[in-house]
């Protein structure tokens, strides 16, 4: 991890409640929030999005939300992410099958049509060389109203902002799925970028992925 984190006597009152919050949700003081935590007014912020994006009441179904969000983390390689994430989607959606074929889910039939959009447009929005047109806008308004493209947009954005941050600072899993991802070599970072430049995006396995650490 490329940032210590505090101690936890250094963080304030306030911040820590954060932190009971975590525990008591997922059995540990998750590893960003105590990174994010040494900018409390940042992390507070951070947090109460996140908060409001993966609300109870959102027009984006649970399922879908873990859906996109693992995808968008695959893609920004976050360790972290993929592991806490791929665990909320299997508790959402029953099939550990469903977690394995993410990767590939333009050829899987496990994922319905509204899926596959999300999924599409998630995709868009996250690759640095595609952009979102309007024909994918046009395929979401058949699931969902202006206020629901909003929402779906919102959530895309945040776990971008969030992968892009715990990958930059080399933040790890801390073992709540099964599922991993591990950091590319160089031999594979130039097969995806050689991908990137043909405009076709093959996601590596994580059995083709060697773990390269200083």
């Amino acid at each position: 991890m490329r940032v210590r984190e505090k101690k936890k006597n250094e963080y304030p009152w306030w911040v820590k409640l954060f932190f009971w919050k975590q525990k008591k949700k997922y059995g540990h003081v998750l590893t960003p929030g105590l990174i994010w935590g040494r900018s409390p007014k940042l992390f507070a912020s951070v947090a109460l999005l996140y908060g409001v994006i993966d609300r109870k009441s959102s027009p984006v179904s649970p399922e879908l939300r873990s859906l996109v969000t693992v995808r968008v983390s695959q893609i920004n390689w976050c360790q972290f992410c993929v592991d806490i994430n791929s665990a909320t989607l299997l508790k959402r959606c029953g099939s550990m099958e469903k977690v394995d074929t993410l990767k590939n889910w333009q050829d899987s039939e496990l994922f319905n049509d509204l899926e596959k959009a999300a999924l599409q447009y998630a995709e868009a929005m996250t690759y640095s060389d595609q952009q979102v047109t309007d024909k994918m806008v046009d395929k979401l308004r058949e699931y969902f109203n202006e206020d629901g493209i909003v929402e779906l947009t919102g959530l895309i954005a945040f776990q971008n902002l969030s992968s892009k941050f715990n990958s930059a600072l080399d933040i790890a899993p801390q073992g709540f799925c099964k599922v991993k991802a591990k950091i590319p070599n160089k031999k594979t970072l130039k097969a995806m970028h050689d991908a990137d430049a043909g405009k076709t995006h093959k996601v590596v396995s994580v059995s083709e992925i060697s773990d390269e650490r200083d």
